[in-house]
């Protein structure tokens, strides 16, 4: 099977991204995109797109899907999808959260048609397709969440992985719920300490004193900004593992309170260097 048309649900920043990737790297088959009319009309103005349709007749005529709506979206699709799906066609997403919607799929697909559940990490501080780029999956990760690892090799998934690598994103084989334990720590307990952090300063700092806030206070309320309507499906999703993870660090900010004043504060400080290079090894 050779991937000629290509579906994508949802042509905002990532599913926008994705088809101007596909674009630049040479493919040439059809790119269908499934939106809002107004994001429709945006996505064929930048050209991530060729032409639109209907969930179900995209679905139907497409050789690979990629749904990039918010979690609970995708999760509705999923029957829809496997319902008219071709045979060996291969369905995958971008969501947040992959066991919710990895389990709904092994429910509805039953290999006429393939999911593989999928998280490029990758994205921008706004949303849209107005700004989507051709090179934001370069030098990120693509995490792969099959239900069975031995889906990976059938071929439309060997076709779909070699174009991850065109578009410049390295894979991740996670297992569902490995990812959504990971993710918890790494973007969704960041997201959320964002949050709150803004809104304490918000609450006891004044505009005109905020004239004196270092770059490390914008640096770490940047991801404050983020719209509620993307992350209301995700913590939905992944609610357990984000509470397992909101306990862990509240008893960190406990333990970091009490060593205020304390010898133990200089091992608190060594011990976050350490672990701060280890991340930013991780991340290169």
């Amino acid at each position: 099977m050779s991937i000629q048309t290509v579906s994508i649900v949802g042509v905002g920043l990532i599913g926008g991204s994705f088809g101007l990737a596909l674009k630049k790297r040479g493919f040439t088959g059809r790119i269908i995109g499934v939106s809002s009319p107004a994001t429709i009309k945006k996505a064929l103005a930048r050209g991530a797109i060729d032409e639109s349709a209907a969930l179900k007749d995209a679905a139907a005529q497409s050789d690979l899907v990629f749904l990039s709506t918010p979690v609970p979206q995708i999760i509705e699709d999923l029957p829809r999808i496997a319902a008219v799906a071709k045979d060996g066609a291969l369905v995958t997403d971008a969501g947040s959260a992959k066991a919710a919607i990895v389990d709904t799929a092994s429910q509805v697909f039953h290999r006429k048609a393939v999911f593989i559940g999928g998280h490029p990490m990758a994205g921008k501080e706004g949303r849209g397709v107005e700004i989507a780029d051709a090179d934001l999956f370069v030098n990120s990760v693509w995490a792969l969440t099959p239900a069975d690892p031995a889906l990976l090799e059938l071929p439309a998934a060997v076709e779909f992985t070699q174009l991850i690598a065109k578009i410049g994103a390295r894979q991740k084989v996670m297992g569902p719920s490995e990812h959504d334990r990971v993710v918890a720590w790494t973007s969704h307990l960041p997201q959320l300490l964002s949050t709150a952090l803004a809104r304490s300063v918000g609450d006891q700092v004044d505009e005109t004193s905020l004239e004196v806030a270092g770059g490390g206070l914008r640096d770490m309320t940047r991801l404050a900004e983020s719209p509620y309507e993307i992350w209301e499906g995700i913590i939905a999703a992944n609610g357990g593992e984000i509470r397992r993870a909101l306990d862990v660090f509240i008893d960190e900010l406990d333990s970091v309170r009490s060593a205020l004043g304390t010898p133990e504060m200089e091992d608190a400080f060594r011990q976050a260097g350490e672990a701060a290079r280890k991340i930013r090894k991780g991340r290169q």
